[in-house]
């Protein structure tokens, strides 16, 4: 989610064709392997009529991160190629309400994945650290409604935000003086700063315990299979484990650590450090869901897959 939606209006015209080329290149990626994790998600549901807890929160975070690359890149090729389309009401207002409604659902989702992972696979002898794990399948769906219901509501609150700066500004003709003296109502964007800086601080919270705790979790099983001298299978698993669970971790920080760029840099107002945020986080979702299909199996499998039919045919030409 950006920090302020007015100040991402002038940071990427002052950049134009170079941050229209580079979010192309993120997004269109990334787009691609959300649908392939969504598609293949959809047709096992119809075949098995059932989805279990981690297919749940894949197929949901799938969904939510392709449309919020799919809206970043709209709002970048219509402020470069159409500038004053924005300026129509409320064309504007309708592109960051629903960026904003999908980035959150993809942060608050990607927060769910790593606690539900945390809880699965981590063994502590603890009474309510057991009864979550006895729980957390019944609580999934509850999660993700409840993700997608905050994310609805902070969609709304940024729609209204914007909406009420821009009908204050209804007397400018030039779409540079709209966007600064926009930018100068502190009074209206300030609660829009603190809902997102509480969702970025909340997502990443739950996101560093799960890691934490996982990681201690995998290790502490790791130092007991050696000390029983298990078998180098179950010890490679277990280590292949840690290894992903470490990347995911380094992925959120680097992630976590730009958002935060991108708010405090959007007050100051510093279009070069914001542009370079923006662009980083544009290619998150798609980053880490490639990382995410390379550790399911069926996933795995089945990109590996089309991946080989792919060079069949190229070679058959």
């Amino acid at each position: 989610m950006e920090a302020s939606p007015f100040t991402q209006q002038s940071n990427v015209t002052a950049y134009g064709p170079m941050a229209l080329a580079i979010t192309t290149l993120e997004a269109f990626p990334g787009m691609w392997i959300n649908a392939f994790i969504v598609c293949v998600l959809c047709i096992a549901w119809v075949k098995k009529k059932t989805l279990n807890s981690n297919e749940k929160i894949l197929l949901l975070l799938g969904f939510s991160r392709f449309w919020c690359l799919c809206f970043s890149w709209i709002y970048v090729f219509v402020l470069e190629i159409f500038p004053y389309y924005l300026l129509v009401h409320p064309i504007f207002q309708l592109l960051q309400g629903s960026y904003s409604f999908f980035n959150c659902s993809s942060l608050l989702v990607s927060a769910c994945l790593c606690g539900f992972y945390c809880i699965k696979i981590a063994n502590f002898r603890n009474r309510l650290f057991s009864c979550l794990k006895v729980k957390i399948d019944r609580m999934v769906p509850w999660l993700l409604l409840g993700s997608v219901m905050f994310s609805l509501i902070t969609g709304i609150f940024v729609y209204n935000t914007i909406d009420k700066a821009v009908c204050r500004n209804l007397n400018s003709t030039s779409q540079e003086r709209l966007w600064k003296t926009a930018i100068g109502r502190e009074e209206i964007l300030f609660p829009l700063y603190f809902l997102i800086g509480f969702l970025f601080t909340t997502s990443f919270t739950v996101v560093i315990i799960s890691a934490v705790f996982l990681l201690f979790s995998l290790w502490r099983h790791k130092c007991k299979m050696q000390t029983n001298s298990m078998n180098s299978l179950s010890m490679d698993a277990h280590i292949r484990a840690m290894k992903s669970v470490l990347s995911f971790f380094i992925m959120y920080t680097i992630n976590f650590m730009f958002l935060i760029l991108t708010l405090v840099y959007s007050i100051v107002y510093q279009s070069h450090v914001l542009v370079l945020a923006q662009l980083i986080q544009y290619a998150f979702p798609g980053v880490h869901s490639l990382f995410l299909i390379l550790s399911n199996p069926k996933l795995e499998k089945t990109l590996l897959r089309i991946l080989s039919c792919v060079k069949c045919k190229l070679c058959m030409r």
